[in-house]
């Protein structure tokens, strides 16, 4: 069961630093806040400080989800209306921002009440339930009396930012010879959101990698990987690279990778930490796991490139290069 903390919301910023945990244990912490009757929770890690409703300037043909614009510390940022995005109704006024960093993009979230913070088990972390193709919970926390939701907030941004989703299926055209290089690979990719994983897999194959088998969290892809150790034959041939998120239900990326590294016969794949999370601090939590790179969403060019370099020792030409 979680361990529930006797912070507040307001505190949440000035601690952050503070808790930030073993590398590698399968733990993260939430931010839990309500819309109306519901639970929902953040990943501390996104989540840079807790504020109190302040004033918003309007901006001309705004995503609906998007009040308009906040200053903070003398910087502009967008404003999420989380209910309106959520399609929640209530009587209760919506009082604080969560102002987060993910992607590289600073965006605060018009919430109702901003409660406390949770250290959470990942393997307590279940997968949402399938209730619709459109569905932003990516996992549910069950509480002693109550049950939180870990929104898909990757996809939100996704939705009020169009540079996001471009630069997450924009990829330079590749020469034939180099989608022939690429085609042999065995790419395992490890990615809760559905909406992300989709967009990955999709323009891994149209830059040239055929072979992608994907999961929805850490634990199912360590299962495959784990299979895949047993099969006789060079590890090579079976799996050329492993992408993975860092932030999924059941087991997260960081430990999938500290697995895979204690792994006789995978330590030496190549592994890439793609994900929204990655701060200073979580990519040192990265190397010191032993990742053999660590690249920002939505960058997918540069994910194409790093694998490149790390499954052929050398970037790969496209059409436009001589």
């Amino acid at each position: 069961m979680a361990k529930e903390s006797a912070k507040t919301g307001a505190e949440t910023a000035g601690d952050k630093k503070g808790i930030l945990l073993e590398t590698g244990t399968n733990e993260f912490e939430i931010v839990e806040f309500s819309i109306g009757k519901v639970n929902y929770g953040i990943n501390v890690a996104k989540v840079r400080e807790v504020i109190q409703r302040v004033p918003v300037t309007a901006m001309p043909q705004a995503h609906p989800y998007v009040d308009g614009l906040f200053t903070l510390r003398g910087k502009a940022h967008p404003l999420v209306n989380l209910p309106r995005c959520l399609n929640v109704m209530s009587n209760e006024e919506a009082k604080n921002i969560i102002v987060t960093e993910i992607n590289n993009y600073y965006v605060g979230f018009l919430v109702e009440t901003v409660s406390r913070i949770h250290r959470i088990s990942w393997k307590d972390m279940e997968p949402a339930p399938e209730v619709g193709d459109q569905s932003r919970v990516v996992g549910i926390i069950k509480m002693s009396d109550r049950i939180v939701l870990l929104l898909d907030f990757e996809t939100i941004i996704a939705e009020i930012n169009p540079e996001i989703n471009a630069k997450l299926t924009t990829v330079e055209d590749a020469a034939p010879d180099t989608r022939q290089l690429r085609s042999d690979i065995h790419v395992v990719v490890a990615e809760d959101s559905a909406m992300l994983r989709d967009l990955l897999v999709t323009t891994l194959h149209d830059s040239g990698y055929r072979f992608v088998r994907d999961f929805g969290n850490g634990q199912d892809a360590w299962d495959y990987l784990r299979g895949l150790a047993a099969k006789d034959g060079s590890i090579d041939k079976h799996v050329g690279i492993i992408v993975s998120d860092v932030e999924m239900p059941k087991m997260d990326g960081h430990r999938l990778l500290k697995l895979v590294r204690e792994n006789e016969r995978l330590k030496e794949v190549p592994f890439v930490l793609f994900s929204s999370l990655i701060s200073d601090e979580m990519r040192l939590k990265g190397e010191q796991l032993g990742a053999s790179g660590q690249i920002s969403k939505p960058e997918i060019s540069q994910l194409i490139g790093l694998l490149d370099n790390l499954i052929f020792g050398k970037p790969l030409k496209n059409p436009n290069e001589e």
